[in-house]
């Protein structure tokens, strides 16, 4: 897998109260991925840009809101989430980063 795609498969991290307590409490990190991202390209990108180890990868298509604008209706556009469990000794800090 060519490095180019890699580095255009995780959007950015999810920082919500949700992610924080399976954070916590699972060792998950939570990401917005490309809506085309496989958990195999998944997995590759995280290891590959914060140098851990990855033990699983779960993914889910988020739907968007439906939203109206004075009498104009209309829906968000939807996108993907992945949570990535990292193997026991390994941290990723976003702090630091």
């Amino acid at each position: 897998m060519k490095d180019e795609r890699l580095m255009k498969v995780l959007l950015r991290p999810r920082v919500t109260e949700k992610s924080a307590r399976v954070g916590d409490r699972y060792r998950q990190f939570v990401f917005r991925v490309a809506t085309d991202a496989t958990k195999p390209e998944i997995r590759r990108a995280v290891e590959k840009m914060f140098n851990v180890e990855v033990q699983a990868v779960r993914a889910c298509n988020v739907k968007g809101k439906r939203k109206t604008f004075k009498t104009q209706s209309g829906r968000r556009s939807g996108w993907k989430k992945a949570y990535v469990t990292l193997k026991p000794g390994f941290d990723i800090d976003f702090v630091a980063l």
